[in-house]
């Protein structure tokens, strides 16, 4: 009981670690934690790509927050098998990415479209592979010709 209380207080400290490429969505909200143990004390992580940039940035994060939170004991320690997936990411983390701009990415990996974050149509297409950070790719809206990030199905 005691445990499964601790990690409940972890989990809420990390849920207010943000992505540092993406502010409105919380580690916990991508999946990028993956467990929470308090015997041995350790947080489990899993980068979104296994050479993702902000991973040191993410993990001196969360050093910060469980320091800051009274949890210095804590290890951090990144996991890369299994691989991060977009079936991680929460429901929650979908709506703020749409929020804040990017088409999250779909449920259905057959998907060919991305829907507009600004007009909601699904009549755009795909600009680059390449978006403004590795794990996304550039589309384009046909109706209100807006570009847009989509998460990158993985």
């Amino acid at each position: 009981m005691v445990a499964a209380i601790a990690d409940e207080r972890v989990m809420r400290v990390l849920a207010t670690v943000s992505d540092p490429e993406i502010p409105v969505v919380s580690i916990v909200d991508l999946g990028i934690v993956r467990t929470v143990s308090i015997d041995p004390p350790v947080v489990r992580i899993t980068p979104t790509y296994t050479g993702c940039p902000a991973t040191r940035a993410i993990e001196q994060a969360i050093r910060a927050a469980l320091d800051e939170a009274g949890f210095q004991a804590m290890a951090i320690e990144t996991v890369l098998a299994p691989p991060w997936t977009t079936d991680w990411i929460s429901e929650k983390g979908r709506a703020k990415l749409l929020a804040y701009g990017i088409a999250p990415p779909s449920r259905d990996r057959e998907t060919a479209t991305a829907p507009c974050p600004r007009c909601g149509t699904a009549d755009t297409r795909e600009i680059s592979r390449f978006g403004s950070t590795p794990c996304k790719s550039l589309w384009q809206c046909n109706r209100c010709l807006e570009p847009f990030d989509r998460f990158k199905c993985h």
